[in-house]
């Protein structure tokens, strides 16, 4: 049997949801790995950046263009160990101006993820995928990268069945 890992970037606190603000306890990322985890009993890290963004939603949006306007690569605050067990890496974000927050791209870069399987997976407002999976293709060129799947924040909670199909 093969093992699987759910690596995932999520933001809690003032998030933009169904066309306003609200604070969140857990980012609705988190809530989907969640749902992932209790469909395929898969380990779970949280890709999680050294020099978190703020609270605020309008400054945490402020923070994070720019990270991406400079290509920049946050520090993260830890890595798993080794991926070497895991064939399969779900691999989960919200949706940061048509691609994945910055601190993916660090996580993507600190691995060889040849011969392994991602499956994308990611929360957002309006804008789906992206070209997220054409970055995490560039990124990881030996890979087998499968469509993703989009889910809106929003309902993220009533997804469970469109992310057992996916699955």
């Amino acid at each position: 049997m093969s093992k699987k890992l759910i690596a995932f970037y999520s933001r809690a606190d003032e998030n933009y949801v169904s066309g306003m603000l609200k604070m969140l306890d857990v980012g609705n990322t988190e809530v989907a790995a969640g749902i992932i985890k209790e469909l395929t009993g898969a380990d779970m890290f949280k890709i999680e950046q050294v020099q978190a963004y703020s609270k605020d939603y309008n400054e945490c949006i402020a923070q994070a263009q720019s990270d991406q306007k400079r290509d920049a690569r946050p520090e993260l605050k830890a890595y798993p160990d080794s991926i070497d067990d895991y064939d399969t890496i779900y691999l989960g974000f919200p949706n940061y101006w048509s691609t994945m927050p910055m601190a993916v791209f660090t996580f993507l870069e600190h691995f060889d993820f040849s011969g392994k399987t991602i499956k994308p997976f990611c929360t957002h407002e309006g804008s789906g995928m992206g070209s997220s999976e054409r970055d995490i293709k560039r990124l990881c060129p030996n890979a087998k990268v499968e469509k993703g799947i989009a889910i809106y924040g929003s309902s993220v909670n009533h997804s469970k069945g469109d992310m057992e199909k996916w699955v």
